[in-house]
């Protein structure tokens, strides 16, 4: 090693990992020194010549990374320092990138790849200025190790410290609005408000009154002033889902308010002046829509500063058992249960299917698996029957699903069975149950209510439908 080398300084508990990061560091040509501490780097500083880049992991005994990084922040504010961690999510890349983070990675990471990062950092004309710091409250909502999640939490917390609009696209039900707050709650306008508004849910005759408000008497029924969403989000983030269903004459009015800051409310004279960050998103292919002439070019420009593409469910399939563990412990807090928990053949079951529903999809599911698997435990027919169109398609059958029902009993008479009736009695009560459930979201009362049932008729059911399962039917 030459005199000339470059220092870099390697802080990890890990020694597997500090023994690898500084071979391949070394051997293209770096002057490599390896720490097990935070506390081991910072009494070094002062005894050896400084680094020029120092690779630290978050998690390790003593002082962490991220206290690690403030402290050489405050010391060499130039130093870039890149952040290694095996925990992925949006509190922590965006508490790294807060604290002045060069760059985040991922364990586990190829060496190339991080010998490469080096490269890139002490590259002479890379100067990148540290995010400005923001209050963080912790991220509980957006989940995933997929490599595409990854890179989606790295731009989230990059991208809070930023006032630029973003266009969030992906398909229904891979939780847009998800990304879209924690975005808001990692930003300097985390505590001002966050507006969430769905446009294709509005009628276009009221979408104009809803985002810019009205004045009394601005039209029948307006008999008091209303104040808009865009008024309502003032200093902090307001959330336009479904932007590609917003009519042509209402994205004018918007891309004056984009542009300038100001807007009339309906029927009004005083102009109203705010300070917005806006989100977007949608499900639409927007560029198809522009060249259609049912969408403003103008518009998607000043939407789309930066675009987040969220990736279906099928595409990073080994977050769904996490995400469903997530959802089934959500569940039982509000039924106030034990949690249920996946066996492996559940899990296989999850990871093969192709969830064109996405998040949301996998989610109703765990509230019915919540609600009606019998047992502790979930196993790969419970997820099976969730699954089954069940009811709902055999009400589509030729002769409807009282055909369905009359096949079931002949094969099971010709099988031997006995006590069909209570078989099928448990049956009829477990598919409507199911249906009312996940029609009102888990709650009870309100799906008792809806089947004419008494709360604790429901709950007698639900229990007697546990204890005694029909047998497979056609």
């Amino acid at each position: 090693m030459n005199d000339d080398a470059v220092p870099v300084w390697v802080v990890d508990d890990d020694r597997s990992v500090r023994f690898v990061l500084s071979a391949a560091l070394s051997e293209a040509g770096y002057a490599v020194a390896s720490f097990d501490s935070a506390d081991a780097a910072l009494r070094a500083l002062g005894t050896r010549p400084p680094p020029r880049l120092l690779f630290t992991d978050v998690r390790m005994p003593g002082e962490d990374g991220l206290a690690l990084l403030e402290r050489l922040k405050a010391a060499q504010p130039q130093l870039p320092v890149i952040v290694m961690s095996a925990y992925t999510d949006v509190a922590s890349t965006a508490g790294a990138f807060r604290g002045g983070a060069h760059e985040f990675l991922s364990k586990p990471f190829d060496l190339d790849d991080a010998v490469a990062l080096a490269a890139r950092t002490l590259q002479p004309a890379r100067a990148e200025s540290p995010p400005a710091a923001v209050r963080i409250e912790p991220a509980d909502t957006l989940i995933g190790e997929a490599p595409a999640m990854r890179e989606l939490f790295r731009a989230v917390g990059r991208l809070a410290q930023a006032p630029l609009n973003v266009l969030i696209t992906g398909e229904t039900g891979t939780g847009k609005e998800l990304v879209a707050r924690a975005l808001h709650r990692e930003s300097p306008r985390a505590r001002r408000p966050f507006i969430a508004m769905n446009t294709a849910a509005v009628p276009s005759e009221l979408l104009e009154s809803e985002l810019f408000g009205h004045e009394a008497g601005a039209f029948t029924g307006a008999a008091r002033r209303h104040v808009g969403r865009f008024e309502q989000a003032d200093g902090g983030t307001l959330f336009l889902d479904e932007i590609g269903d917003m009519p042509l004459p209402l994205q004018t009015r918007l891309l004056r308010v984009l542009a300038e800051g100001e807007f009339f409310r309906v029927g009004g004279r005083e102009l109203i002046r705010v300070d917005v960050r806006v989100i977007a998103a949608t499900h639409q292919d927007l560029e198809g829509l522009v060249r259609e002439g049912r969408f403003r070019a103008d518009l998607l420009h000043r939407l789309d500063v930066v675009r987040l593409r969220l990736p279906p469910l099928r595409e990073r399939r080994e977050d769904v058992p996490t995400l469903a563990e997530a959802f089934l412990a959500a569940a039982a807090r509000r039924f106030e249960a034990p949690v249920k928990r996946l066996e492996p053949s559940a899990r296989e079951r999850l990871a093969a299917h192709d969830w064109p529903g996405n998040v949301r999809e996998l989610e109703n599911l765990c509230w019915r698996l919540a609600a009606l698997a019998p047992g502790d435990t979930i196993r790969a027919e419970d997820v099976r029957g969730a699954l089954s169109p069940g009811a709902a398609s055999a009400a589509l059958m030729p002769g409807g699903w009282d055909a369905a029902l009359a096949a079931w009993a002949r094969e099971r008479l010709a099988a031997g069975d006995v006590d069909l009736h209570a078989q099928a009695r448990a049956r009829f009560d477990q598919v409507l149950l199911e249906a009312a459930l996940e029609h009102t979201g888990g709650r009870r009362a309100e799906a008792a209510a809806r089947l004419g049932l008494g709360r604790n008729t429901l709950t007698r059911k639900l229990g007697a439908g546990r204890g005694r399962r029909p047998k497979p039917g056609p």
